[in-house]
């Protein structure tokens, strides 16, 4: 099997996605226990200049539905970035997923150098579609969800690598 534009993004979006909703799930039973509100965790960061938990799922969110509409030159959702609780957070995901599930793969079939614009303003980008998804959208992906990742490990929710990585589906290809 060769890898196609649609086998490195839609099934590597989705599966981020849902081990992000896992780890949201988790988080959220860690602060069920704890008794820390569970605002504090959503609105969390490592930083001063970056963004909360909340923020980062919905970078992870808006990388993934761009990345696939970009590839495929279709139109994706829009979604208000008013997310407050970890219910709001995990739909986010699985609205992103269901987004992502409307692409079909002869979608992306050679679109492997059609140009793709991203950004705006002066850091407005072009480059193949090839080069965007293997050097912007997945890197920028995994960036956010490592990000969320890391807010609440410091938050003191037990997770690990496993965690993670999640579980593998041995039947797929």
């Amino acid at each position: 099997m060769s890898l196609s534009l649609y086998n490195v993004s839609v099934p590597v979006f989705t599966r981020g996605l849902t081990i992000l909703s896992t780890l949201l799930a988790k988080a959220e039973a860690h602060a069920s226990e704890t008794g820390e509100p569970l605002a504090s965790y959503v609105e969390a960061r490592l930083a001063p200049d970056m963004l909360t938990l909340a923020g980062q799922v919905q970078r992870a969110s808006d990388t993934a539905k761009f990345g696939g509409a970009r590839l495929t030159g279709a139109s994706a959702p829009s979604f208000a970035d008013d997310e407050t609780t970890f219910d709001q957070l995990r739909e986010r995901c699985s609205r992103t997923i269901t987004y992502l599930g409307t692409l079909p793969p002869p979608a992306f079939e050679g679109s492997e150098a059609r140009p793709v614009t991203f950004g705006g303003g002066t850091s407005k980008q072009t480059l193949p579609a090839e080069r965007y998804v293997l050097q912007f959208a997945l890197p920028n992906f995994f960036f956010h969800v490592t990000t969320a990742y890391d807010i609440l490990r410091h938050k003191g929710v037990s997770v690990g690598k496993r965690d993670y990585l999640g579980p593998f589906d041995e039947t797929s290809s």
